[in-house]
């Protein structure tokens, strides 16, 4: 059997590695129109800030490693510029030396990957203007660096690419502007959570400009199209990827909603005997089923691997994905995975929504505060998706979580983990088994919750609601929620009597526990309706500022 792989990055070397784990005799060739196999796109902004030594390190194996280990032939700087599906033939470009040849396949294999997005801006073909996808790309800006010393660099895009280049390149001392064209970075999450991400952004020295679209580049500026003018001796472009799908069109293969090729769960396209893996192809949903398109390493390899399987005889399986991401930006953690309230809204969703602020581990040994947030369908229960914002903790939780959602666990389920426990890890209540306690309770209608954006929209519509500050009186004069009075939790048995309990009731503190104690006595004592405040008065806060 000859398999020809297009593309030997992430997604393409695994393909070949399962391939010939499974069978010895299969005769299996590499095509890739660039220089490098196998480097890691997710470690470059780490070698341009100085935390990765060596940009070899970022290329561990070369086309001799993977002929030596495996024995495969991988040809680069060989671009496919024909198909013929119905003969098996490949046109392949040398691109060094122009020479045309023809190879013939059993199966074909589209690796292509992706392609960075280059902006309709004037100037983008500067010298100074980089994007940021290979090691090509990363040798340049390295070099640019050492040359030239810029010294106020301008990003273009706030995904992952252009948070990581903002935090490295702020830590080599340059003066950072990140430009980002919508009213929020990171459009993978919530408002509310990525609001809490751009003040870090800014409390370390990067200047963020949101609703602000670039328009020209010039030498020493980059201007945007409200009419800004940012100083900027070199300009990155992140303003995201497309599946590079050119030659797969070209012989008739579908692509899927998302643009990608469509593939089955067998990484199979429309076209007998060619299958397409990684940043090329489309998947989908783990919560919804639906297809997704999630550019990410981890699924590039996941993809390669059942391919190669496939391809030899195996049975594995494409099981979806969640479009779990998580990113380092300076102290703060964010991960993510599943629906966003936005999604889930977007999707039918009947949901309930939690903000559940708690330290990772025992405050005493250090434990620094994370804010999560997690949404769950009230029909059924199950957790739909989590987003996790903190110092320390975040990676370890998120996990947890993605593999309760990939499970399809219920919110009760997740109160019932046997979590590991001891001071230095952990709380006694982990954070995860809290939320999904406190998520329960609210879906049980026991303890409702309601989210500042749910209670400031209720009032707006003309509604009466009593709300409780249960705090200490010198607490609710710094900040409050607003028309809230200051009833401690220690007076409100007695005060309660000077309280209608026909009226809809929330009650707060300042993360959420002494506000679901007040809830309890007001409960007990016979109101009718009563929500403690999602988060309590630190969420709303944050909101609030989030909305100005």
């Amino acid at each position: 059997m000859k398999i020809i792989i297009i593309g030997s990055v992430a997604a393409g070397t695994s393909v070949a590695a399962k391939a010939r784990r499974n069978d010895e005799n299969a005769d299996i060739t590499l095509y890739n129109a660039d220089y490098d196999i196998s480097y890691s796109i997710c470690g470059i902004p780490y070698f341009l800030g100085g935390e990765v030594d060596e940009l070899e390190t970022l290329t561990p194996r070369s086309s001799e490693w993977f002929k030596k280990r495996y024995n495969v032939d991988i040809h680069t700087r060989h671009e496919v510029v024909e198909i013929n599906p119905d003969q098996k033939v490949v046109t392949v470009k040398n691109l060094n030396t122009n020479e045309i040849i023809e190879d013939h396949y059993d199966t074909l294999v589209f690796a292509t990957g992706a392609a960075p997005t280059t902006p309709q801006i004037d100037g983008v073909e500067m010298e100074h203007v980089f994007h940021v996808r290979n090691i090509q790309n990363t040798a340049s800006i390295h070099s640019y660096m050492q040359a030239e010393s810029p010294e106020k660099v301008t990003i273009i895009g706030a995904g992952f690419i252009g948070l990581e280049m903002a935090e490295q390149l702020k830590h080599r001392g340059l003066d950072v502007t990140i430009v980002q064209r919508s009213n929020q970075i990171m459009p993978h999450l919530d408002k509310d959570m990525a609001f809490r991400v751009e003040e870090h952004l800014r409390a370390n020295g990067v200047n963020l400009l949101l609703n602000e679209e670039a328009a020209a580049i010039t030498e020493t500026s980059v201007e945007t199209t409200k009419g800004s003018v940012i100083d900027a001796d070199m300009v990155i472009l992140a303003t995201g990827v497309r599946p590079n799908t050119k030659l797969a069109e070209q012989i008739g293969i579908e692509l899927g909603v998302s643009g990608a090729v469509q593939v089955n769960e067998k990484m199979q396209t429309n076209i007998s005997d060619v299958y397409a893996v990684g940043d090329v192809a489309e998947s989908y949903s783990i919560v919804t089923g639906n297809p997704l398109y999630r550019p990410l390493g981890s699924t590039a390899n996941k993809m390669g691997r059942i391919a190669g399987d496939v391809i030899t005889g195996g049975d594995l399986a494409h099981r979806g994905i969640l479009g779990t991401g998580i990113l380092r930006v300076f102290d703060l953690a964010v991960g993510y995975t599943g629906l966003s309230e936005k999604d889930a809204v977007m999707e039918g969703f009947d949901i309930e929504v939690l903000h559940n602020i708690k330290p990772a581990r025992a405050e005493y040994l250090g434990g620094k505060e994370m804010v999560i947030k997690a949404i769950a369908d009230r029909k059924t229960g199950r957790i739909l998706g989590v987003q996790i914002v903190g110092e320390d903790g975040v990676d370890k939780r998120i996990d947890v979580f993605v593999t309760a959602i990939s499970l399809k666990a219920s919110a009760e389920d997740l109160f019932h983990l046997d979590l590991a426990y001891a001071p230095p890890f952990s709380t006694t209540k982990d954070p995860v088994m809290y939320t999904g306690m406190a998520l329960q309770n609210a879906m049980d209608k026991k303890n409702r919750i309601i989210t500042p954006q749910e209670l400031t929209n209720r009032i707006k519509n003309g509604e009466k609601i009593q709300v409780i500050d249960t705090r200490a009186p010198k607490q609710y004069k710094v900040s409050n929620v607003e028309g809230a009075v200051n009833i401690p939790l220690a007076e409100l048995r007695a005060e309660a009597k000077q309280l209608d309990p026909a009226i809809p009731t929330v009650t707060y503190c300042n993360k959420g526990v002494t506000g679901n104690a007040a809830q309890n006595v007001l409960i007990n004592m016979g109101f009718e309706e009563v929500y403690n405040l999602s988060g309590g008065n630190k969420n709303y806060q944050s909101f609030s500022k989030s909305n100005q």
